[in-house]
């Protein structure tokens, strides 16, 4: 895995269960972490919900206001670079996408387990996995603690927590 060098960039998440600090890797899904910063320094993920938590798997957020209200990702989907060699591991960030394989934009989850199945196996969209673009360098005990709350089903989605973790503001620390 990527180690930190302290000169990649770094975003910070405010969010409701506390502080988050991640360190992006440009070197490994240079597309992915271009696409990311530009979604962060707009300031769309200020105000969204974690509304996807599976417990021993991970935290999602990305595509959701409070009361699931969806908001639409303002730039297209991007390439797929789950091949970078990078794995799904514990405290690791990846792109959230449908089935097709080039259609992540805005979703990001962070792994809070290792999750294998959800690495590059191949070239087979049921194979090619989820692009991993960074990790937590701080905080990581608040996104265990999301990991834990009470969960129900709201508006067709379930895993939702029922109580709501907000993504209060995403900001650059440095690039």
């Amino acid at each position: 895995m990527t180690e930190t060098t302290g000169k990649n960039p770094v975003v910070h998440l405010e969010t409701t269960m506390g502080p988050i600090k991640v360190e992006l890797w440009p070197d490994k899904a240079p597309i992915t972490v271009a696409n990311f910063l530009t979604y962060v320094k707009e300031g769309f993920y200020d105000g969204l919900l974690f509304h996807r938590v599976v417990p021993m798997f991970m935290v999602q957020t990305g595509g959701f206001e409070p009361g699931m209200v969806y908001r639409p990702p303002t730039h297209p989907p991007i390439d797929n670079e789950a091949n970078n060699g990078e794995k799904n591991k514990r405290g690791t960030l990846a792109m959230a996408r449908a089935f097709p394989i080039k259609s992540a934009a805005a979703q990001f989850f962070i792994n809070t387990v290792d999750n294998p199945k959800l690495d590059h196996h191949g070239p087979n969209p049921q194979e090619y996995g989820y692009a991993v673009f960074g990790k937590v360098i701080e905080g990581f005990g608040n996104v265990e603690r999301m990991n834990t709350v009470k969960l129900t089903v709201r508006e067709n989605h379930k895993d939702v927590p029922l109580d709501d973790i907000v993504l209060i503001r995403a900001t650059v620390e440095h690039e």
